[in-house]
């Protein structure tokens, strides 16, 4: 197959109009604007109002529904929903034909999920049934409005331009089967012929495995990457609004930072670990198994070939990327852990209990920490869970941040040694600092205040000094 898979996020369908020139057009005619599949997220904004805001945690129509009991509160805000699609869309439309037809889409779908919604409302006004059973299948299914409602879009947007693109919609809309992903894939893209046409395709499947459920708001790159691999993709894209880069070019400048140009799944599975998702990892997983390789680029640079990322070994030695993370470091301390076993399983089983995603972890002989993303408010629970466990304990929790030096292969570089000179360069310390023998990343551990210079001074010391040495796309 000579087809690739590619995938828009939010913020760029925001720009779709300023795509269509480039990307998805640009200077191709005839047959060589085919050969692509476009998988697309809403519009920027939009799963924020539909769910809850990724961020902020303000509620959306979903949060609202789930706890508002006199019910206007939900109808306001899908309505906010309405009339932001409906301003998104006419952003990048231009012809008044295309908008009434995209109008028309939001209205329908708006009121269809309304109704639902009305619906199981009234049916869990009696005693045997229970909202919170159906919470599930409502996330996805106000999910999936903004996926249909982006991709119909570009579709009208991409054919009023004379290209024969066709909307391709795994949001399950009024469908009553209840299929697992892989055959609502295969039936939507029987009869599809991407040599002759440009499938654009919603980022959400609903499918009987319920994508939210495990991956929530990753799970437009699960259905991307899961496409790919069926359909036997030449490459797979992530179309971004920036290159992966060394470093944010915002902390250490534009002009010190360097394009990857090429790396491999394991720095990407590091990056996500930093919470600096270049995919999300079971995605990457999907990919790498089924051995498509991943590419990522700047969506406004059509003429710039990114990054590509597969499994293949760096040619040479060499630091790649200087990221960080602020954590939370969770300390249990008890006397009597000397030589017993169980302790760290009891604090992985409470952890995992109120979802709360473990970053590294050290140990010695009386001693565990964890370091942790989360938020104060979850790690109040947590601790509360674990004194009750061990009341002998001494349970701490305290915010810092860690800094990460990544690179397919560190072997020989001395990072450890170098970083920790470099921190104290600048006039800082780490707290600690760790390097596993895959030798793929060192993380060092500060405080809060001290993140932000710490991973400047790292970029210095590994990036700008020894560019020449990052590799490139060939």
């Amino acid at each position: 197959m000579t087809h690739t898979v590619e995938k828009i996020g939010g913020t760029s369908m925001s720009r779709v109009n300023e795509l269509r020139d480039t990307l998805f057009i640009g200077g191709r005619e005839g047959e060589d604007l085919y050969g692509r599949v476009f998988v697309v997220s809403a519009f920027g904004g939009i799963t924020n109002l539909l769910l809850e805001h990724k961020k902020s945690g303000k509620p959306g129509v979903y949060a609202s529904f789930a706890n508002d009991d006199t019910d206007h509160g939900w109808h306001d805000q899908l309505n906010q929903v309405a009339e932001a699609m409906m301003e998104a869309h006419r952003a990048v439309l231009d012809n008044a034909a295309d908008i009434e037809r995209a109008d028309a889409f939001v209205h329908d779908r708006v009121l269809g999920a309304r109704n639902c919604l009305i619906d199981l409302q009234r049916l869990c006004s009696y005693g045997h049934f229970r909202l919170s059973e159906h919470m599930g299948q409502t996330r996805e299914l106000l999910s999936g409005l903004g996926e249909a409602h982006s991709a119909f879009t570009t579709t009208l947007m991409l054919q009023r331009a004379g290209v024969n693109a066709r909307f391709v919609d795994l949001s399950g809309w009024r469908d009553e089967g209840d299929v697992s992903l892989e055959e609502r894939i295969a039936g939507a893209m029987e009869g599809v012929d991407p040599s002759r046409e440009m499938p654009i395709v919603t980022g959400y499947a609903q499918c009987a495995e319920g994508l939210m459920g495990e991956y929530d708001r990753g799970y437009s790159e699960v259905t991307f990457s899961r496409l790919a691999a069926m359909t036997g993709a030449r490459e797979a894209i992530i179309h971004k609004e920036f290159h992966l880069s060394s470093a944010d070019p915002n902390l250490v400048g534009a002009d010190a930072v360097r394009k990857l140009g090429r790396t491999n799944y394991d720095v990407a599975d590091q990056l996500s670990n930093m919470g600096m998702e270049a995919i999300h990892p079971k995605a990457a997983k999907t990919l790498r198994q089924a051995d498509v390789p991943l590419r990522i680029t700047n969506a406004f640079e059509p003429n710039d070939p990114g990054t590509l990322i597969d499994d293949r070994p760096a040619d040479e030695a060499a630091v790649e990327i200087v990221t960080g993370l602020d954590i939370v470091a969770l300390e249990v301390f008890e006397q009597d852990m000397v030589g017993v076993k169980g302790y760290d399983a009891a604090i992985l089983d409470v952890l995992t209990r109120h979802d709360v995603r473990i970053v590294a972890k050290v140990s010695n002989a009386n001693t565990i920490t964890h370091y942790l993303d989360t938020s104060l408010k979850t790690m109040r629970r947590v601790e509360k869970d674990l004194a009750r466990l061990y009341p002998a304990a001494e349970i701490s929790a305290r915010t810092l941040s860690m800094a990460s030096v990544i690179g397919r292969d560190l072997n020989g570089l001395s990072v450890l040694t170098r970083g920790l000179q470099a921190i104290a360069g600048v006039g800082l310390e780490a707290i600690g600092a760790s390097q596993g023998p895959r030798n793929v990343d060192v993380q060092f551990i500060l405080e809060r205040e001290a993140l932000k210079p710490v991973i400047k001074a790292l970029h210095g010391a590994f990036i700008e000094a020894e560019a020449p040495k990052l590799s490139r796309v060939a």
